[in-house]
């Protein structure tokens, strides 16, 4: 285990819980992050449009990985993107790695800072 990793995830989680409420862990994160990558924010997802968000926001984070590239917004605002490379085979594990690491790039030192 990274216990570095783990100690600034937590306190990143902790920003995030100030500002928008209990409950957080990787899922919720990813699902703020897709919803503000969102242009026309919509009053009720269903089930598919709320793993369409999730999708958004790992495209989103991944783009500086150089996996996806933003392709523009559809008419109702819908970010879409193309793969540029396969995503590497990895474990749950590594995967929560990666997504925390990008989530950390995309928020910025700012989050975490006291």
């Amino acid at each position: 285990m990274d216990f570095e990793l783990e100690a600034r995830w937590r306190k990143t989680l902790k920003k995030l819980e100030k500002r928008f409420g209990g409950g957080m862990d990787l899922q919720a994160v990813l699902f703020l992050i897709g919803l503000q990558e969102l242009k026309v924010k919509p009053k009720k997802l269903t089930k598919d449009q709320k793993l369409d968000v999730m999708h958004v926001a790992v495209c989103t984070l991944l783009v500086p990985y150089g996996y996806y590239e933003f392709e523009g917004d559809d008419t109702e605002g819908w970010p879409h993107f193309k793969q540029l490379k396969e995503l590497p085979s990895l474990s749950p594990g590594e995967q929560d790695r990666l997504m925390k690491e990008a989530i950390f790039d995309y928020f910025g030192e700012s989050l975490i800072e006291d």
